[in-house]
């Protein structure tokens, strides 16, 4: 008995056999969630929007039309940072991925049994399918005042993700496009001064990030000091001094504190920025837990982070 398999672009498929006296349908497989560090799940200052953010899920899949891959998440990215992916439809382990890489940077998807701190209750020890985003960084040369330069990748690149049966057929996929890529530096206890912290991440090619890289919290509320002109200024800005989750809209908002990511390599603390607050002409600061802002003289030692571009 010969068959024919129908896949739609949320990943719907249909079974049809060619005799006239029956039809099987395969259960549809849907990407409902993608779930990054779930954060501040019992305060709702920090969830965006309900379309885009479910605090207990993650976020929600804004596009399956490969000409919006744009509008999901992530559009940032770092070395040894994840996301899970949450299907209904079909068992995780029933499918199989093949990684993908664009410039140095490569998506694989592995099934996991998710356990980490962040996720709820009902939903620890599931299986899930787990996506790692490897690429360029420079661990190896946290502790280097000089470090050589390491691969600069040219973004946006488009990133897809497709979920194959045993068989071999396409049952659901995922994309996204990557905008930014991050490098970290967490040399030791302290950091590092502003201008020295500046020379390392333009020893890598790379460039310190400004504050709309990192977050889009609300910078000067329930401070003493203003913020200059253009800070406040990102996309689906926060209405509060903290970063509120939502996708394009700096680092930390995406990821959350990404210090909870294994092996990823990062402080829970703030990080320099290269603008300059109108206060004493200090350097802006972000923190990397809840994405808030605030400014410290460039003599200080604080963390970085490097972006690329």
């Amino acid at each position: 008995m010969s068959s024919s398999w129908n896949v739609q672009a949320n990943g719907k498929k249909a079974r049809a056999s060619n005799r006239s006296d029956a039809i099987m349908l395969q259960p549809s497989a849907v990407i409902n969630y993608v779930r990054p560090y779930l954060s501040n799940i019992y305060d709702d200052r920090y969830a965006g929007p309900a379309d885009i953010w479910n605090p207990n899920k993650g976020f929600l899949v804004q596009s399956t039309n490969p000409e919006s891959y744009n509008f999901n998440f992530p559009t940032t990215g770092a070395h040894n940072l994840y996301f899970d992916l949450l299907i209904t439809g079909i068992e995780p382990e029933e499918l199989t991925w093949e990684p993908v890489t664009h410039e140095g940077i490569t998506a694989t998807v592995t099934n996991v049994v998710a356990n980490d701190i962040w996720i709820p209750k009902e939903d620890k020890r599931q299986v899930v399918a787990r996506v790692k985003l490897t690429g360029p960084e420079a661990k190896n040369q946290w502790d280097n005042p000089n470090p050589r330069r390491i691969t600069v990748p040219r973004l946006p690149q488009t990133f897809e993700l497709v979920g194959r049966d045993r068989d071999g057929v396409e049952v659901v996929k995922y994309g996204f496009v990557l905008r930014q890529w991050f490098v970290s530096r967490w040399q030791d206890l302290w950091g590092d001064i502003f201008s020295n912290q500046t020379k390392w991440c333009n020893s890598l090619s790379y460039r310190l990030p400004q504050v709309r890289d990192l977050t889009n919290a609300k910078c000067g509320m329930y401070t003493s000091f203003p913020c200059i002109n253009g800070i406040d200024n990102v996309t689906s800005s926060s209405s509060d001094n903290i970063h509120q989750r939502r996708i394009g809209s700096g680092f930390f908002t995406e990821w959350g504190p990404i210090t909870y990511y294994a092996d990823a390599g990062f402080a829970n603390t703030f990080f320099w920025t290269s603008d300059v607050g109108a206060y004493r002409g200090d350097q802006f600061l972000v923190s990397s837990s809840g994405g808030n802002v605030t400014s410290s003289g460039a003599s200080y030692r604080y963390y970085t982070v490097c972006t690329a571009p």
